[in-house]
């Protein structure tokens, strides 16, 4: 079951953070104040909802069954991980400690950024396979 958790819950990171987010989250989210808290707060909302869809269909095709109190705790978990990563104070953080200015002055935010959402919702998938 864990592969097939995991499976969907990427899928719906990629619908969420791809062809459902909006220009203006992609742009804002990491803004400080009150307009980057709304835009990383709908977006995160945005995985939360689609993950939380894909769980169901889980559930209904599949077969699942899901507790629904971990459900829950790993649908916040997604949704709280998601919007922190988004911000990328993190992932700022990550770079100057691992000594990768030259990868970050060459796009490589975006693919630590990847691999800290695919980390967090590979924990998700093994919490709720448990």
């Amino acid at each position: 079951m864990f592969a097939e958790v995991l499976f969907l819950l990427y899928v719906g990171h990629l619908l969420a953070d791809y062809p459902l987010q909006t220009d203006h989250q992609a742009t804002h989210k990491a803004d400080p104040g009150r307009r980057g808290w709304t835009a990383n707060g709908t977006h995160a909302a945005v995985h939360v909802a689609v993950c939380a869809l894909l769980l169901t269909v889980g559930w209904l095709v599949l077969g699942w069954r899901l507790p629904v109190l971990p459900t829950l705790a790993v649908l916040v978990w997604i949704g709280t991980t998601h919007a922190a990563i988004d911000r990328q104070r993190l992932v700022a953080a990550w770079m100057r400690w691992a000594r990768q200015p030259e990868f970050a002055a060459h796009g490589g935010a975006a693919h630590v950024d990847q691999t800290a959402h695919i980390l967090a919702l590979t924990i998700a998938a093994l919490f709720l396979a448990a």
